[in-house]
């Protein structure tokens, strides 16, 4: 049975917000008094809480959640270690532009970087389909059982090699700078853009270096959260009971699509990125696209609501069996 003992959620919280905290007292050291700058950290801030809900971010951190409690470890710590590795290539980006100003050097990265990036999100994708499938096979027999299967186990192919490649929390750093070369959404374009005006205009490099600090900061506090509150959801699936089976059941469904749906977004606009723009299926793809943290909440939303549900119809059926 899985057990948080190791990271509490309260001290992990403490620690993300002095984090912030810091973050912040930087910029208002390196920044000064000037409106106009911290009103640009206020936004670099704002881009990393916005890139923490992106869609892709949510499945990974589920999958990878759902897959180490299933296997007996703390899983609290994924979403942190996900959202460092990826602000790491925003860390690493923001300093190139500063100490290496090649004119045209981030546009043609993102052109290599940005297909790479999109490969590897789009073949994680697929095993999270696959793991979910898988999943939710189990958990469908189970509830057409006359008495429950018991979990479905961690091993097999696909979670086989999930777990091979993580297999604890700081394993997801990788994963997370993987997902980070592409520079594909709004958030992380806007933030390198910003910090090479400001560069351009003689901001220092402490300074300049303010805006990712801060970018890191709020992803790792919603990526944290999320993980977080999954660990909760999935804690309380985990326990036996056929109505709980049923639960999970729709977990993994939701997962699956969600699953689905990111992939298809990412690898519908590669191939069709040279698609004429009155194309209606690209002009819906690159929509969805723009809205990644969007989707990313409404999974989110998804998943508290299936959790509530489950939680109020287990306590009235609880208080009916104890009624007299």
């Amino acid at each position: 049975m899985f057990s948080n003992a190791r990271y509490g959620a309260g001290p992990i919280l403490c620690a993300l917000l002095l984090a912030n905290l810091a973050a912040w007292a930087w910029a208002t050291t390196m920044l000064g008094a000037s409106p106009v700058l911290l009103g640009a950290a206020g936004l670099a801030w704002t881009f990393g809480l916005r890139h923490g809900l992106d869609a892709d971010h949510i499945v990974a951190i589920d999958v990878v959640t759902r897959r180490l409690m299933r296997a007996g470890r703390a899983p609290s710590l994924v979403g942190l270690f996900f959202s460092l590795g990826h602000s790491t290539v925003v860390v690493l980006a923001t300093l190139a532009l500063v100490v290496l100003p090649v004119p045209g050097w981030l546009e043609r990265w993102h052109v290599v970087g940005g297909n790479f990036g999109t490969l590897v999100s789009a073949v994680f994708m697929l095993v999270a389909v696959m793991a979910n499938a898988r999943m939710a096979m189990h958990q469908w027999r189970a509830l057409r059982q006359p008495a429950p299967l018991p979990p479905a186990p961690s091993t097999g192919f696909v979670s086989g090699q999930v777990g091979r490649w993580i297999g604890r929390s700081w394993q997801m750093y990788p994963l997370g700078f993987l997902f980070g070369l592409g520079f594909d959404t709004a958030s992380e374009i806007g933030l390198l853009g910003m910090a090479a005006v400001q560069a351009h205009h003689g901001l220092g490099l402490a300074g300049v270096m303010a805006f990712p600090l801060l970018f890191t900061a709020g992803m790792a506090l919603v990526d944290t959260l999320d993980t977080l509150l999954m660990c909760r959801a999935y804690g309380w699936g985990m326990r036996s009971g056929r109505r709980r089976v049923a639960y999970d059941l729709g977990i993994s469904l939701v997962s699956l699509v969600a699953a689905a749906g990111i992939g298809a977004i990412e690898l519908g606009q590669k191939a069709l990125g040279t698609a004429a723009d009155g194309n209606l299926l690209m002009r819906g793809l690159m929509a969805a696209g723009d809205h990644l943290a969007g989707l990313g909440a409404g999974i989110v939303l998804v998943f508290l609501a299936l959790w509530g549900g489950a939680v109020v119809v287990s306590r009235r059926q609880a208080s009916r069996i104890a009624s007299p």
